[in-house]
């Protein structure tokens, strides 16, 4: 089970211990982490505080993804995009 309220997505990049991530369905959301493990635990705790600190801010949070996917892909080139 998907323990995330917001679908993920972890970039692998050309170091072997280093991983970004970030939410499509929650702005300005991202991280790194070690390893997809690593990333998934960091998502889960992230997420909670990035939606906390928008309530405070009193900016719109987007309602939570009843099924959210966890993609895993190689990073995309800067110049690429």
């Amino acid at each position: 089970m998907i323990e995330l309220p917001y679908s993920l997505v972890i970039e692998a990049t050309q170091e072997p211990d280093y991983f970004g991530f970030f939410s499509p369905d929650l702005e300005g959301f991202t991280g790194i982490g070690h390893s997809i493990e690593d990333c998934l635990y960091k998502a889960k705790w992230g997420m909670k505080e990035h939606v906390g600190l928008l309530r405070k801010q009193g900016l719109p949070v987007p309602p939570e993804d009843p099924d959210p996917k966890i993609t895993v892909q190689n990073a995309r080139d800067a110049a690429m995009t």
